[in-house]
């Protein structure tokens, strides 16, 4: 009896367990489904509002309108510019002295702006640079382009097409540009005509020391707006379509976009521009001294609390920094009652002023605070008006300037002469090259490109030529005539 009490037991406590655990999962089952749809309905509605709310933050980061209205109103005015250039080569096989030097044509292309409607272009100086031929294309159109001028210190050029009422892109100011503002690059990189990146100005007044001239202006806009080879001569625009910059740089490892592009100043380019158009070259303003930004290392030698201004670390004898009584060491701390932040600002500024141009600069010498006035100079230490006059030599075959005052000063000799352009004659057979100086013929000093063509042309026996080439260097050329 007993046996079967206990089977019994057991039989029903097991059945209303079962029972029991039947209908709790299934209340629980309920309540996990009830809850799943809660939770998903929840995240479905912060998914909602997120991309709601977000879509409405990025539509205001993203002015996409504005976006195409600049695109279509800049496009439209930059231009897409190939150079091409014949180059000539030796092998290094002495029969090389006997005949003409072999040649390879090069083409290189780039990008240019529409600054006028009766044809004037500018671009940048590395792009058309060495230029036997350059070829404008617009619209799928091609024109003959002419180089009108160059301004290697600024690396920008203006060149002309014959046509009329051709786009001219609207002028903004890039003194008006703010750290943080949207801009679009338009170009042709890589070949690729008519293309846009946006971003934004990342930085102003960047000095990045990449332009090789002898007395460079570099106060780039940084932008992160994609900017890559061809790009070089664009146009960077803000939002109104209007030209901020022309796109010059990029700082990458592997020559392509890396976030980091430069711009010149569009202040600049206009009067870089003006110069070039109306006088034939920049009316460059001389400071007549060298300057440097200030270190931890300078701040704490001098004894002075800031790091704002620059330091004059040489001053030319008897240009414009010498006669406003300015000395090695002193500081620079505002121009025209303008705070002075560094060497960048203080180039910039200058980009802007022409010979006669007067300013006064507040200096810190010493303990004291004291003003200056500086009268700037051109480069032959006057205020006038100067225009670039270049010597053609029918009889060399080549062109050839006399050098400034302020080049010869800064290169320590009494007299120079540049060869401008080489074509096939006598330098070219020495391999002479464009832009090397001659200093002296046979240790005398050349005064004049006239005289030197008379030498040249009388001389004979032994000829030792002697200069400087483009990157400082002395050397000579010697040959018998």
């Amino acid at each position: 009896m007993s046996k079967y009490f206990k089977t019994g037991l057991v039989a029903f406590l097991s059945a209303g367990m079962g029972v029991w655990f039947t209908l709790e999962y299934s209340e629980f089952s309920g309540l996990r489904q009830e809850s799943n749809k809660v939770q998903s309905l929840s995240s479905s509605q912060e998914r909602s509002n997120f991309i709601s709310n977000n879509s409405a933050a990025h539509s205001n980061l993203l002015p996409v309108e504005d976006f195409v209205d600049a695109s279509e109103h800049s496009t439209n005015s930059v231009v897409f510019i190939k150079n091409l250039s014949v180059i000539n080569y030796r092998t290094g096989h002495w029969m090389d002295w006997f005949f003409e030097p072999r040649t390879s044509q090069r083409i290189s292309t780039g990008s240019g702006v529409i600054f006028s409607e009766d044809g004037y272009i500018v671009t940048n100086n590395h792009v058309i640079e060495d230029a036997d031929e350059i070829e404008v294309v617009h619209k799928k159109r091609s024109y003959k382009g002419h180089i009108v001028g160059t301004d290697p210190s600024t690396d920008l050029a203006v060149i002309k097409i014959d046509v009329k009422d051709f786009p001219a892109i609207a002028v903004g100011n890039s003194s008006e540009v703010k750290v943080g503002e949207w801009v679009l690059a338009v170009g042709n990189p890589f070949n690729l005509t008519s293309t846009v990146t946006a971003g934004i100005v990342s930085a102003k007044g960047r000095n990045i020391h990449i332009l090789k001239d002898k007395f460079p202006i570099e106060s780039f806009i940084q932008t992160d707006a994609a900017i890559n080879p061809g790009n070089s001569g664009g146009a960077l625009v803000n939002r109104n379509g209007e030209l901020i910059g022309i796109n010059t740089a990029i700082l990458s490892m592997t020559g392509s976009y890396a976030g980091y592009g430069f711009a010149v100043p569009v202040d600049i380019v206009k009067k870089v521009f003006n110069d070039i158009v109306q006088y034939g070259e920049v009316q460059k303003a001389f400071f007549g001294a060298e300057f440097a930004d200030i270190d931890n290392e300078l701040a704490e030698e001098l004894n002075i609390n800031t790091m704002n201004g620059v330091i004059i670390t040489h001053v030319q004898k008897g240009w414009a920094a010498d006669k406003a009584d300015l000395e090695k060491g002193d500081v620079i701390v505002a121009v025209n009652g303008e705070p002075l932040y560094d060497k960048a600002q203080l180039e910039e500024m200058i980009g802007y002023k022409y010979p006669g141009d007067l300013i006064q600069l507040t200096l810190k010498r010493g303990n004291r605070n004291i003003e200056k006035t500086l009268e700037f100079t051109n480069r032959e230490g006057t205020a006038e008006v100067l225009q670039r006059d270049i010597y053609k030599s029918q009889s060399m075959q080549a062109s050839f300037e006399a050098i400034s005052k302020a080049e010869r000063d800064l290169l320590g000799v009494k007299s120079g002469i540049r060869v401008v352009e080489v074509g096939n004659g006598f330098f070219r057979k020495l391999d002479i090259p464009e832009g090397f100086i001659i200093t002296e013929i046979n240790h005398s000093n050349i005064e004049s490109p006239q005289e030197l063509e008379n030498i040249l042309n009388k001389i004979r026996g032994k000829v030792i030529v002697s200069g400087i080439t483009t990157s400082g260097r002395k050397v000579y050329y010697p040959f018998l005539f």
